[in-house]
């Protein structure tokens, strides 16, 4: 899944890329992804690019004060083209693409734009198109941004205080944090040497200055690894980067102990024991409940 910085660098790719180009039209493929209909998304041919940016995980593109916003969901990605005008229309059907964003042919006569994707069968991928992104009920829920300068080590303490939910779950909650999902949260648990299964309210003010530390280092980190790169080169970037996310049963970097997976919610986590939870495996507990 696209998080915080892949979704920043993609908002960065197109500022250089598509703001101040004309939109032709935005072909609509997939019809379950487009979750708005006024203004219909016909409106926005016409329109100038004057700007991108980030909420969280939505990409918002600024068409002349109208917005595309997008959110890649868990198997979306964006293809930058750098001329789209062979390519073939778009028909309905059972493959990945989802959307084409054609834009105004440049002074070589090459007319660039982007493709939106989504693989695998659950299509979750959305679109809207609105004249206020606040109006998207995704970006008008969010938490804070982590990157954002109100988001300091006090500000973190009121939002982990009182609360009896594991970090990790609390770390991918977006109405809490905006931008981390099921991989930077391992990779922040990592750094901040903590339990995924740890309850909030019971970190102490050190243990919440070091998550903070982590929180905000490996994002950056990772923006700063992704800077400058292609759309098309941003996830085999996130891949490498990556300590301990997907590296079950892999050396840790840090310790040399052997990185474990076990389930959480709907997905899996990754930790190392010796960095996190004092060299105990943690018990996989989806696992323990089908075995009872």
């Amino acid at each position: 899944m696209p998080e915080l910085p892949e979704v920043e660098s993609l908002a960065g790719f197109l500022r250089e890329r598509a703001v101040g180009r004309t939109v032709l039209g935005v072909d609509v493929v997939a019809f379950s992804a487009l979750k708005t209909f006024d203004p219909p998304v016909t409106a926005l041919g016409g329109l100038t690019i004057t700007g991108v940016a980030r909420h969280g995980k939505f990409l918002d593109l600024d068409c002349d004060g109208l917005h595309l916003v997008i959110h890649l969901a868990r198997a979306g990605w964006l293809r930058w083209r750098e001329d789209l005008s062979g390519a073939k229309p778009v028909r309905p059907g059972k493959g990945p693409l989802a959307a084409r964003v054609r834009l105004a042919p440049d002074d070589e006569g090459l007319a660039p734009g982007f493709e939106l994707t989504e693989a695998g069968t659950q299509k979750r991928l959305a679109i809207y198109v609105t004249k206020n992104p606040d109006d998207v009920p995704g970006v008008a829920a969010l938490g804070p941004d982590p990157l954002d300068d109100a988001f300091t080590v006090a500000a973190l303490k009121a939002i982990l205080g009182g609360s009896r939910t594991q970090v990790k779950g609390l770390l991918r909650d977006q109405k809490v944090i905006a931008g981390i999902g099921n991989a930077y949260s391992d990779e922040v648990l990592h750094a901040a040497k903590m339990s995924p299964f740890k309850i909030a309210a019971t970190l102490t003010d050190d243990q919440i200055a070091d998550l903070h530390e982590a929180i905000v280092t490996t994002l950056r980190e990772a923006m700063e690894r992704a800077h400058g790169l292609a759309a098309k080169d941003l996830k085999a970037e996130k891949k490498s980067g990556l300590r301990v996310h997907n590296r079950a049963g892999q050396p840790c970097d840090v310790c040399g102990d052997t990185i474990r997976e076990v389930s959480f919610a709907d997905s899996s986590l990754q930790y190392c024991p010796t960095c996190q939870t004092g060299g105990k495996p943690l018990a996989d507990r989806r696992l323990s409940r089908l075995l009872k």
